[in-house]
């Protein structure tokens, strides 16, 4: 049995490499030009380039994001762009708009195509007419129900890819016009000013200038605010479906969120494949990914359309249960000694949780604390200082040091 892909959001080299280490089949990234998150750290061709030898090296596949809604100005530097990519050998590209598929015909590109979301394919009749026209993946859009996604699998080849986890936008698979209409920022060309998540006010179209305010407090509400996706526990069902490619969502995300979500994933899939007659969800996966940053989750479409419960009515925060302190660097097996960077400001006496791609996870109190300089100190308060702490168990580099949040 051929195993289902993991694919994980690289929102830059750091992410990449962390997904691809924490378990990730395959990433999906944006260059600096075409690709619908202008915020993340998008990659330019030198970095696309080690992205794709590093995950190579690894196993893995890198599929690049070429989805914008293109305008005729981005046509001119479309042909080189692809050229250039399939030069550098990633194995496949995201777009939603005809124009790109013109532009690969005419160029003769022999990159993979995957149709992004934001074609809204939500039907068998577009699936069949993509995958006739040389189309490999399709990524169908969130609002499909496994009963829809069954009978899609029955009429078409091509291969079926669906997010799992992560952020949901109100609009139909995120094709917004809010941010542009009202901010001019484009959220089909990757500037979306997220309007879903603020303040608004109804008015009664006979009470001119009377408004009913639609606001945070403890009777307030965001009226657009979607809970998170989450299907960790329905694996089995969409493996059966036919699913060929899960989707985890968050290019702008940290690099905490791509590993905890990409670890807990990856133990669910390699348990179910394992002995799919005999699998049993584990609940330690869904507390992983209840450590990351995140809504009250839900499991959208999968079972019918999202009833109240899958709205926040009351608040748009995230939930933050615990603070990513500390990436691991280095190990030094003899000492026992431990080379972290920090990420969050922590002090002696704090718990640490410490877990990794391959470190089973355990806590401790931090004792000792030192500098680059070798001198004892209290607390590490600077952005991505380097500093020295004894751990209880051997770590590796990449492990991740997390402080639940205190309720003080």
């Amino acid at each position: 049995m051929k195993k289902v892909e993991l694919l994980a959001p690289a929102g830059n080299l750091e992410k990449l490499k962390i997904a691809i280490i924490y378990g990730a089949d395959a990433v999906y990234l944006g260059g600096k030009d075409f690709s619908l998150r202008a915020s993340a750290g998008n990659f330019t061709l030198e970095e696309i380039t080690e992205g794709v030898k590093f995950a190579h090296d690894h196993k893995a596949k890198v599929y690049i994001t070429v989805n914008i809604f293109v305008h005729n100005n981005d046509l001119v530097k479309l042909p080189d762009y692809l050229r250039e990519l399939e030069n550098i050998g990633v194995d496949g590209i995201l777009f939603s708009d005809p124009g790109v598929w013109e532009i690969s015909q005419e160029i003769n590109s022999n990159l993979s195509l995957h149709l992004s979301t934001q074609a809204n394919t939500t039907n068998w009749a577009s699936a069949k007419f993509w995958e006739s026209k040389g189309v490999e993946r399709l990524v169908l859009a969130r609002e499909l129900s496994l009963e829809e996604i069954k009978e899609i699998r029955k009429k078409v080849e091509s291969e079926l890819e669906i997010f799992v986890h992560g952020a949901m936008c109100i609009s139909y698979s995120g094709r917004c016009l809010l941010s542009n209409y009202m901010t001019g920022r484009d959220a089909n060309r990757g500037e979306c000013a997220q309007p879903c998540r603020w303040n608004y006010a109804l008015q009664e179209e006979k009470r001119l200038g009377v408004y009913y305010p639609i606001y945070e407090d403890e009777r307030g509400s965001y009226i657009f605010n979607s809970q998170d996706l989450c299907l960790i526990r329905h694996l089995p069902e969409l493996i059966d479906a036919g699913i060929n490619s899960l989707k985890i969502e968050g290019r702008m995300k940290s690099v905490h969120y791509v590993a905890t979500v990409v670890y807990a994933y990856r133990k669910a899939i390699d348990a179910y494949y394992a002995n799919p007659q005999g699998y049993v969800f584990d609940e330690n996966w869904y507390e992983e990914i209840l450590k990351v940053s995140h809504r009250d989750y839900t499991t959208g479409f999968l079972f019918g359309k999202p009833e109240k419960d899958d709205h926040n009515y009351e608040t748009s925060s995230y939930l933050r249960n615990f603070d990513f302190v500390g990436l691991v660097l280095d190990y030094d097996n003899v000492t026992g000694i431990a080379t972290v960077e920090q990420r969050n400001n922590f002090k002696v006496g704090d718990e640490l949780e410490i877990i990794g791609a391959e470190t089973k996870r355990f806590t401790q109190i931090l004792e000792i604390m030192k500098d680059e300089k070798g001198n004892e100190i209290e607390v590490a308060p600077h952005a991505q200082q380097v500093i020295y702490l004894k751990t209880e168990k051997p770590v590796k580099p990449w492990d991740l040091i997390r402080r639940a949040k205190s309720d003080e």
